[in-house]
């Protein structure tokens, strides 16, 4: 197995078991959002699920990919939350856009490595 590769699917799988983990634990602190980022995450955490699922499926997709299984099913179903991550520091609080981009790179390069999982998908 490519060196990158493995190293690519152990970073993102580590990013998002530990925060996903994080979001039932708060065992790491995150810096204070701005105002309109803290109205977004307050109004997603109001509804009394969707955080919930989200961090779910951040902790289960995360350990699929540390454990390299699923690897493809994984990348898809993370690729919305990693958008909207994206999208949030874009728009919403740019000091943590470093991070979103960051996702987004192993993202795609781990989608990439795997795209020939994904023909199916792409046949009439």
């Amino acid at each position: 197995m490519d060196k990158l590769k493995l190293a690519a699917r152990l970073l993102l799988g580590l990013i998002f078991f530990v925060f996903g983990l994080n979001g039932f634990f708060m065992f790491i602190q995150p810096p204070p959002p701005t105002p309109a980022a803290g109205a977004f995450i307050t109004a997603m955490i109001q509804t009394g699920y969707f955080m919930a699922v989200v961090k779910s499926v951040e902790v289960i997709c995360g350990a699929a990919l540390l454990a390299g299984v699923y690897v493809p099913l994984a990348l898809v179903v993370l690729a919305p939350i990693v958008i909207n991550i994206l999208l949030f520091h874009a728009f919403l609080d740019p000091a943590g856009l470093p991070m979103g981009v960051f996702c987004l790179v192993l993202l795609v390069y781990l989608a990439w490595q795997n795209r020939a999982r994904y023909q199916g998908l792409f046949s009439r």
